[in-house]
């Protein structure tokens, strides 16, 4: 059995543009929307994420949204997984993600993320007839 393949950032650009109604805003860093509502974006450098050794902002962040509170605070507790938070972000439904620890995942555990990052921000309908088409229960 092949042993699955480490995600990379380029997966998280391929999964997010496939997905029904998806778009892409230009200019500046890349931002995938559904409905005109952000469900994943690669951020700026900002001083809320550095590195704690030489105090440089991190320029490879990627933020993607989940469902809840809930939802944030079980991926940050699992240790296995390597998303974050920072105090920018209290009190919103999103985790964080560094660009150079994406392979820390598989591209299928991947996929899952950008997935339910897109349902947490596309509509009722469009969730539900995605959710239908894979033979999935609705949430």
């Amino acid at each position: 059995m092949a042993r699955p393949r480490p995600a990379t950032v380029e997966d998280i650009h391929d999964i997010a543009r496939g997905m029904p109604g998806a778009t892409l805003v230009e200019g500046g860093r890349a931002v995938y929307q559904v409905g005109g509502r952000s469900f994943l974006f690669f951020r700026n450098p900002r001083p809320d994420a550095v590195d704690p050794d030489t105090g440089e902002r991190y320029d490879d962040v990627i933020v993607f949204w989940v469902a809840s509170e809930e939802d944030k605070e079980a991926i940050l507790g699992d240790a296995s997984l390597p998303f974050f938070t920072t105090p920018h972000f209290t009190g919103h439904s999103s985790v964080l993600l560094r660009g150079c620890r994406v392979g820390e995942l598989t591209r299928d555990e991947l996929a899952e993320f950008v997935y339910d990052a897109w349902l947490a921000r596309a509509g009722k309908r469009a969730a539900a007839a995605w959710l239908t088409e894979r033979g999935l229960p609705a949430r």
